[in-house]
């Protein structure tokens, strides 16, 4: 794995509508590109240490319609512009991926301009994927050729042909020489030949140690493109729905399953660190996603404690909208300015920060192994790994508050870093949790020191109860109020455990709960306390 990729939190970029490039490339020439420079403060405070930019090189229209693969769009600045935005960049921290688009061209790329010129006289016309004059085009061309999806603005490269490869790989060169980049991003990766990739992993392991090559893979087995001889990584659509769709339909095995399927013990994906997301320019916004926005914290927990790196698509953070429509993806694609964002959102960008903040402490998040611990409906347990530190992430979808009980690997107190350090102690290898509606815990043994010192001063000063308390035959009151009595102590007959068996004072409803659960304590608001006080 690459050095740097373990500890990467990516933002990204769609360069054109950020800036807020006019749509059609008027040939003016407008560093409008260097806005990043001003967004370095903002990107550092939510600690992203990688950026991803959608197309810069020039094009007719939106990015994917390549003119020339060796000239920074003008509508976005100049080569000279953007290795100063890359050196800025550089300065702070922050490596840079770029998108590259080697499946298909624009119509105006200098050498199907040629062909369009020359005809079957041109010497590029093997420079296209199945170029004939036998008919024409959509477009009324004297030739066809093969378009991108069906889309015939965007004629689709033969890389197949030599004279191809070699091409996109000098811009490559260039891209690495002059700006220095970190890595690229393979649009439509799924659609490119796959002798391509292995030629294209020698270059850039030849150019530049640890660069990075990540593809836009949407269906099929991931390890057909992530694997040593090709790409480092691919883009996970299938936990990306898997997130959002278990909270729209109040179901946790659903994301359980795809986390599992990918990183369980047995996990098909384990050897892949994947490139994780929410939204991105080709799909709706998560915030409109979601059919209840108070889950907007969850899905972002997930996101951020989950095996691989996680990836925010710019304004998100702020719960900017965007739904994609039938003719435009103008709306996933906006310009913004930082100051100036309407219906902003801080308290999505609060739990960034937070979020960002563990998973950049904490190396079990980063390089962990995966397993499920409990899976409800509306609750969901899992646990993450590695030879120093064991993190367990609680989920509640619900909007009531929920509990559970589980077993777990270590007796030494568990701190809720995601909620103050509040401390949750442990008997015999069990955890019983309160969780607050539509929220989540993150529990460490480590304490972080992530809260500001108002907080920190703030925190109420309580004994915590550091033993179980022995039980003895009579009255309890129950921490949320009730009353009820022990008649009596048991064994269970199959594992031996020492239950407690006790009656509600009011209904007189008999229960059994195990005699450590009983004893021991729950903690609620920062404040530990016992379970059961007895009443004397």
């Amino acid at each position: 794995m690459n050095s740097w990729i373990e500890n990467a939190q990516f933002y990204h970029i769609y360069p054109l509508g950020f800036c807020g490039a006019p749509y059609k490339n008027d040939g003016e020439t407008v560093c409008r590109l260097n806005k990043l420079i001003e967004w370095i403060p903002h990107l550092k405070e939510l600690n992203i240490n990688a950026l991803y930019l959608g197309p810069i090189f020039d094009s007719s229209y939106h990015g994917y319609d390549t003119k020339d693969y060796f000239k920074i769009d003008c509508r976005l600045g100049t080569n000279e512009s953007f290795k100063q935005v890359c050196d800025k960049l550089h300065e702070n921290g922050i490596k840079i991926v770029l998108d590259g688009v080697f499946n298909h061209v624009g119509r105006e790329f200098w050498a199907f301009k040629d062909v369009l010129q020359n005809g079957q006289y041109s010497e590029y016309c093997s420079w296209f994927k199945n170029l004939s004059f036998s008919h024409t085009s959509p477009k009324g061309d004297p030739f066809s050729y093969e378009g991108w999806n069906g889309f015939y603005d965007l004629v689709k490269l033969n890389l197949q042909n030599e004279e191809v490869v070699n091409h996109l790989f000098d811009a490559i060169s260039i891209w690495i020489d002059e700006f220095n980049i970190d890595g690229i991003r393979l649009d439509a990766a799924d659609c490119l030949d796959f002798d391509f990739f292995p030629k294209l992993r020698q270059l850039c392991d030849s150019k530049k140690k640890d660069f990075w090559l990540m593809g836009e893979i949407i269906h099929g087995d991931y390890n057909r493109w992530a694997n040593p001889e090709m790409l480092d990584s691919v883009t996970n659509y299938q936990t990306y729905k898997g997130i959002w769709s278990s909270h729209n339909n109040k179901n946790y095995f659903e994301v359980a399953h795809a986390l599992n399927r990918q990183a369980g013990s047995d996990g098909m994906y384990k050897n892949i660190y994947m490139y994780n997301f929410l939204d991105n320019h080709d799909v709706d916004r998560i915030i409109d996603i979601l059919k209840d926005k108070s889950h907007i914290n969850n899905v972002y927990t997930v996101l951020y404690t989950m095996p691989g790196m996680p990836s925010i698509y710019y304004g998100s953070e702020f719960g900017v909208h965007g739904i994609r429509s039938n003719r435009s993806d103008h709306e996933l694609r906006p310009c913004l300015e930082l100051n100036d964002i309407s219906e902003r959102n801080d308290n999505i960008f609060e739990h960034l920060k937070k979020l960002s903040e563990i998973r950049k402490n904490c190396d079990a998040l980063k390089n962990g192994s995966f397993e499920n611990i409990v899976i409800k409906n509306e609750q969901l347990v899992y646990k993450r790994q590695n030879n120093n530190e064991t993190v367990y992430i609680a989920l509640n979808l619900s909007h009531d508050e929920a509990d559970v009980d589980f077993h777990i690997d270590v007796n030494e107190p568990l701190f809720d870093v995601l909620n103050n350090n509040q401390r949750f102690d442990i008997w015999n290898n069990h955890l019983h949790l309160f969780i607050a509606p539509c929220s989540a815990r993150i529990l460490t043994q480590l304490v972080q020191n992530n809260l500001d010192d108002t907080q920190q001063q703030n925190e109420p000063e309580t004994e915590i109860p550091t033993e179980p308390q022995e039980l003895h035959l009579g009255r309890y009151r129950h921490f949320k109020g009730g009353e009820y009595e022990i008649i009596g102590f048991a064994m269970h007959s199959e594992t031996g455990e020492n239950m407690v068996i006790y009656r509600d004072v009011n209904s007189g409803a008999l229960w059994v709960r195990p005699y450590f659960m009983f004893a021991g304590t729950v903690t609620r608001d920062g404040k530990t306390f016992y379970r059961f006080e007895p009443i004397i």
